[in-house]
C-alpha cells in the first residue's frame, strides 16, 4: 500500500499547488480567465457545486457535505479494498490517483464551498464549456485503472490467480 500512499500524497499536493498557484497566485478568481495557450489551453475560473460537469448542483448547504461524505466514503473504500486484494503495482498506483484527487476536491469543499476548476481545453473549432483540475484528471484516471488492473484479468498479470493458487 505504500504505492498507493505515495501516489495519492503526490496528486494531493499536484493539486492543490496548482489550484493554489491558478486561483490565488494568479489571481483567476478576479481575472475570471487567462488565456496560456488559445484556443488549446485556457486558465477558465469555474466553481463546481456538483459533481462531473456541475451534476447535482444544488446551492444547498446540505448537498456540499453530502458530496463531502460521499467522495470520503468512496476513498475509504477504495483504500480497504485495494488492501484486502493485494493488489498489484498499478492497482495500487490508480487507487492512489483516484483517492489523491478525491481528497484534493474534498479539501475544496471544506473551505471554498465549492470545487475550484480551472483548465479549459478546446480544438479544432470547437469549444469545451467545461473546466476542470488536476484532481479532476486523477479520479478518472484512476478509476480508469481500477478497471484494468483489478478484477483477476490479465491486466493485472495475473497475479489475483496465482495468489489462489490458480494458474494465469
Amino acid at each position: 500500500m505504500r504505492i498507493a500512499a505515495i501516489t495519492a500524497a503526490v496528486i494531493f499536493v499536484l493539486d492543490q499547488v496548482s489550484k493554489w498557484a491558478v486561483v490565488q497566485a494568479m489571481n483567476l478568481i478576479e481575472r475570471g480567465a487567462i488565456d496560456v495557450w488559445p484556443p488549446f489551453l485556457t486558465f477558465r475560473m469555474a466553481w463546481n457545486r456538483g459533481v462531473n460537469f456541475g451534476l447535482f448542483a444544488h446551492d444547498a448547504e446540505i448537498m456540499r457535505w453530502v458530496l463531502i461524505a460521499v467522495a470520503l466514503g468512496i476513498s475509504v473504500w477504495v483504500w480497504l479494498w485495494i488492501r484486502r486484494e493485494g493488489a498489484g503495482r498499478w492497482a495500487q498506483v490508480s487507487a492512489g490517483l483516484l483517492v489523491g484527487g478525491a481528497l484534493g476536491n474534498v479539501i475544496d469543499r471544506i473551505v471554498y464551498g465549492a470545487v475550484a476548476d480551472f483548465l479549459n481545453m478546446s480544438c479544432c473549432g470547437i469549444e469545451n464549456p467545461y473546466a476542470f483540475n488536476v484532481a479532476d484528471i486523477a479520479i478518472f484516471a484512476g478509476a480508469i485503472g481500477l478497471i484494468l488492473f483489478t478484477g483477476g484479468g490479465k491486466a493485472d498479470g495475473g497475479k489475483a490467480g496465482r495468489k489462489a493458487g490458480k494458474t494465469p
